[in-house]
């Protein structure tokens, strides 16, 4: 009889995992799809939903030697606190990795959105090809974000990215010292 009882016990607790992973699988099928834009002349991502913009966050793209890729890709992984593996090194998670605390694998073999322990580095062309964000931006961007959803990696400036992220950066007059002085500068 305890053997019984033990077995219907155990049948029990696996349909309650069971009915609880399909509540999550539905919860999440219920939330619209995202699609992440990613301006590499801006070195900018947003996150879009039906078209509008979620938030908009600064990155760093590849270096002009290793370049991010262009074209439309899938998120494939979604791992908290990744380890970095190099070249015979492996780096566990902390302060010293450089994927930071989230790493988003992009369906581009070797390619991902991650985080980073050079925060400097944010807003530059300074990445082996990857998009690397500030780690409280790029945890705030893994909730946001599912496996499956879209990211394109722009490398020219189109009508998309001029809505998604303004107009590019006007040029700059700069009033020379002898302009102050003689009172033609437009910067008196």
């Amino acid at each position: 009889m305890q053997r019984i009882e033990d077995q219907v016990k155990r049948l029990a607790a696996v349909a309650s995992v069971m009915m609880m992973a399909a509540a999550e699988a539905m919860a999440q099928d219920k939330r619209p799809a995202r699609r992440i834009v990613v301006s590499v002349p801006d070195r900018k991502l947003a996150v879009l939903e039906d078209d509008r913009v979620v938030k908009v966050y600064e990155t760093a793209v590849g270096a002009p030697a290793s370049p991010s890729p262009e074209g439309s890709f899938t998120i494939v992984n979604h791992i908290e606190d990744p380890t970095w593996y190099t070249k015979g090194r492996v780096v566990p998670p902390g302060k010293a990795n450089p994927l930071g605390t989230r790493w988003m694998g992009l369906s581009k073999k070797g390619y991902g959105i991650h985080g980073t322990n050079v925060p400097s580095s944010i807003g530059k062309n300074a990445s082996h090809g990857c998009i690397r964000m500030r780690n409280r931006d790029v945890e705030e961007l893994f909730g946001m974000v599912a496996v499956g959803d879209t990211v394109d990696l722009l490398h020219e400036r189109t009508p998309e990215t001029e809505r998604l992220f303004g107009t590019a950066m006007a040029t700059v007059t700069v009033a020379t010292n002898a302009d102050k002085v003689s009172g033609t500068g437009a910067a008196q």
